[in-house]
């Protein structure tokens, strides 16, 4: 296990990865989120929290073209978002693969190689190569060869970041990435994404319920909540004057031993940073 690499902060000179203006999006009478505002730097760890509902996995489908804003304007390298963009990487929510699929770990990496291309991908030995790097990345060789559905649930989510890698991504989304992951696992996945973006300098927007994991990687926190928003450093936002402000009701923000634990949010539910186990429902799509 790779030791945790000392946050260093981004600063706002860094290219503009990924830009928001004015932004809003909303599910019928309902509005997610609205005159948002956000660059993303090139080596900038942003980490996205907020309740069920809120808006967060619509952001990520938003960013991969997969949803289009009811107003204003996004733009990934100075150009309008497009669906299909090599240049994002995505990590889903880790989900087992059964026991059975026929397809090795190598295999499952050379979806991001190739999977892309018209027709039955055919061999070529540039591409094995790059399985081979990927596979290496992530410090998957010892089961590269092997089932993918016998691996275990931290071992498939690292072959989902090499895949993620395979288009060289300027900006990486990570969906709920370590949700069911052991500690070991949480610490092992979330650290592969951090040292891409310091090493590549990929931004990342990291989508979670439980920010203690990532906290000594993330540079900035967006907050979503009942339609609004804020933006800031942890330190900035994960404040009870300003949660309670956000949603308009007392919360309490507690620190312990350097994790947090947000409570008292409305409708009786408790939103903990510290420990969270309740599985995202999907978020309803535009």
């Amino acid at each position: 296990m790779t030791e945790p690499l000392e946050r260093v902060p981004v600063p706002d000179s860094r290219d503009v990865v990924l830009r928001l203006r004015d932004a809003s999006l909303g599910f019928g009478d309902r509005t997610l989120w609205s005159g948002l505002d956000l660059d993303v730097h090139a080596g900038e760890f942003v980490a996205v929290l907020g309740p069920n509902g809120s808006g967060k996995t619509s952001l990520l489908r938003t960013i991969l073209g997969q949803q289009h804003l009811d107003s204003g304007e996004i733009a990934f390298e100075g150009h309008p978002v497009r669906r299909g963009d090599r240049r994002i990487g995505y990590i889903p929510q880790q989900k087992l693969i059964p026991a059975g699929t026929p397809m090795r770990a190598r295999d499952l990496v050379a979806l991001g190689v190739n999977g892309h291309r018209w027709g039955l991908p055919l061999p070529r030995r540039s591409d094995r190569e790059q399985v081979d790097r990927l596979i290496d990345s992530v410090g998957a060789r010892r089961y590269a060869d092997t089932a993918v559905g016998s691996l275990s649930g931290g071992e498939q989510q690292r072959l989902r970041v090499a895949q993620a890698l395979a288009g060289d991504p300027a900006l990486l989304l990570c969906d709920e990435p370590l949700l069911s992951l052991d500690l070991q696992h949480q610490r092992g996945v979330s650290e592969l994404i951090d040292r891409r973006r310091r090493e590549h300098g990929s931004a990342v927007v990291f989508v979670t319920h439980d920010v203690n994991p990532v906290l000594g990687m993330v540079d900035r926190v967006l907050y979503l909540a009942g339609g609004r928003f804020r933006t800031g450093t942890p330190d900035e936002v994960l404040r009870s004057d300003v949660l309670t402000d956000l949603y308009g009701t007392p919360v309490d923000v507690i620190r312990s031993r350097g994790r947090i634990v947000v409570v008292g949010i409305p409708d009786a539910e408790t939103h903990d940073h510290h420990i969270h186990t309740r599985t995202e429902h999907p978020e309803p799509a535009a």
